[in-house]
């Protein structure tokens, strides 16, 4: 891909992209259980954490013009962040069979094939998107996301214009789960939206762009997944859109959605893999995370996927939480060094706070006090390791 500039409003409408989303939609299925008024409080206050800190993240690759798993560096050192490349291209390769993979349940309930052809064909649509090149596909993009935009209003009305009445769900979900639920999402996209920034214009417009217009779009999407359990009493998109006359125009949007948002996943797999290697393609690495996807959706499983985004939680939360010490705090940069185990070791301990956390019923979740207590203790291991080596200094 070449290093063209990106205007904001092309990042924009790149996030907008990723926002509609069937896994968005389907995430906010689990929050129905605490009815319209909280569950749609938890959605809001969930989405604000994430954002904020997803703009953080995305300002710093911005303004470095570095990538997700580049930027890394800047705390873990040019040879630690290897460690966080693997880990992305492992989440995101995960990422792109769960998208592929709901896409393709779905469009099975509007028309009845089966699940792995539904998989190829949306696999094979997200790997001709990657080839083509995001850059190549503007007119097409802004005419797709009109698109997008109009049929997922319609799907709106349909769900809350004529409700059948409020369901009773006898699932249980806590304020402070639903919370992090909220946040996990906009966190699944930490160790990528500097893939993008980082060829923006205007790196602090743009990131302020992609992270409002993602958290407005999620949103949406959760309330619709909520709002068709609480009052279409059924999280079963594909059944909505056929009972409302929405065939063909619903497996649109089912294939689009998916189309567009999973192939950031894919191609930010590609660019990651960079990290890894440099001689490493980052177009044809993407191809193949979009193969690997296409082929786990085909065989496995994904129905359940609050294992996994509890499990990206744990290992970037306080990734990201160190970098944004570092950067915005201490204003450290150990890209020049292999190795900042120092950091490292920071990480290793948030990563420890968050499972433990998740033990434990927050009224905020687990993201955020985890992060703030990786922040705070990058510091305090920062200030402490300054005096240690000024004494060796002073006495060595």
């Amino acid at each position: 891909m070449e290093n063209k500039k990106t205007s904001t409003f092309s990042n924009g409408l790149i996030w907008f992209g990723a926002g509609v989303s069937l896994a968005e939609i389907v995430t906010g299925t689990f929050v129905a259980p605490l009815g319209m008024k909280n569950g749609l409080i938890s959605i809001v206050f969930g989405h604000v954490i994430g954002c904020i800190l997803l703009f953080l993240a995305g300002l710093i690759g911005g303004r470095e013009k570095k990538s997700s798993m580049e930027s890394a560096g800047i705390a873990f050192g040019n040879k630690g962040n290897i460690l966080f490349a693997l880990l992305n291209v492992l989440q995101l390769v995960g990422w792109t069979g769960i998208m592929i993979y709901d896409g393709a349940v779905s469009a099975k309930g509007i028309l009845d094939l089966p699940i792995f052809i539904w998989a190829i064909i949306i696999g094979g649509l997200i790997v001709i998107w990657i080839i083509a090149g995001l850059k190549d596909l503007g007119k097409i993009s802004v005419i797709v996301m009109a698109a997008l935009f109009i049929l997922t209003i319609v799907l709106s009305v349909v769900i809350f214009r004529n409700p059948d009445g409020a369901h009773s769900i006898s699932d249980k979900i806590t304020f402070g789960a639903a919370v992090e639920l909220s946040v996990a999402m906009p966190l699944s996209w930490f160790p990528v939206i500097s893939d993008y920034t980082k060829d923006a214009k205007n790196p602090f417009a743009a990131t302020l762009t992609s992270s409002v217009v993602y958290g407005m779009v999620s949103m949406w999407m959760f309330v619709i997944g909520m709002g068709a359990s609480i009052f279409a009493g059924t999280g079963d998109i594909s059944q909505i859109m056929l009972k409302s006359g929405l065939g063909v125009v619903g497996l649109i949007i089912i294939v689009t959605s998916t189309v567009t948002t999973t192939f950031l996943d894919a191609f930010s797999a590609g660019i990651s893999a960079v990290t890894i290697h440099k001689k490493i393609s980052p177009k044809w690495a993407g191809v193949a995370a979009g193969v690997l996807g296409t082929v786990g959706a085909a065989i496995f499983n994904m129905d359940d996927i609050t294992g996994f985004l509890y499990l990206i939680g744990s290992v970037f939360a306080p990734m990201i939480a160190v970098l944004i010490a570092d950067y915005f705090i201490i204003r450290k940069d150990s890209s020049d060094k292999k190795f900042d185990f120092v950091s490292l070791f920071v990480w290793f301990v948030g990563f420890v706070i968050y499972r433990f956390l998740m033990k434990m019923d927050i009224l905020v979740g687990n993201t955020l006090p985890d992060m703030l207590i990786t922040i705070c203790l990058t510091v305090f291991v920062e200030m402490v390791v300054k005096k240690v080596n000024r004494k060796v200094e002073i006495f060595g």
